[in-house]
């Protein structure tokens, strides 16, 4: 799944939060387009065009740059895109491990993530099924990628919650 389909799917909120002036220039250039919803949850949409996912290599490009920079200091807050890139990108199940579907709750938004042969997928929604299930903001889920011995602290104190089998869900996490 290109990354940018995450914007495509379920944070097209964050395009309609760009100035109207850069969306205009944006579908001018063919970049994203505005389409009329299918559901119940507003009426028009703006998406990515098969240009705009064109950007997929620019915006790991930025990701890897940016992997090591300093949190920004407080309010400021992590999108839950941008952990999903990373964690997408940066994390590696072992290969050999059985796939796994993880139900990930992030500031109420709901997506699956599915680990099989060494590689992370993540769609928007609810899975069918799912093997374990995690809910957090996108703030603690990046300290923990970080900081893998984290996780028993953070599900001590309640930031994180977490249903299933551990050993799958330090595989999703970690690679282990």
């Amino acid at each position: 799944m290109p990354v940018l389909s995450i914007f495509d799917r379920n944070t097209h909120c964050a395009l309609h939060r760009l100035p109207a002036c850069a969306r205009s220039e944006l579908q001018h250039h063919g970049v994203i387009r505005r389409r009329t919803r299918e559901t119940a949850t507003g009426p028009q949409v703006y998406e990515l065009t098969e240009r705009g996912r064109k950007l997929e290599p620019v915006i790991l490009a930025l990701s890897d740059w940016g992997i090591d920079a300093p949190h920004p200091p407080e309010p400021t807050s992590l999108s839950a895109t941008s952990v999903l890139i990373y964690l997408r990108d940066h994390v590696h199940p072992d290969p050999a491990a059985p796939p796994t579907v993880c139900r990930l709750e992030l500031d109420g938004t709901t997506w699956t993530l599915r680990a099989e042969s060494g590689r992370i997928q993540v769609h928007s929604g609810e899975p069918a099924t799912a093997d374990l299930s995690l809910r957090t903001t996108p703030k603690t889920l990046s300290a923990l990628l970080t900081a893998p011995a984290a996780l028993d602290a953070a599900l001590e104190e309640g930031t994180v919650t977490f249903a299933g089998s551990r050993p799958a869900l330090d595989s999703l996490l970690y690679g282990r």
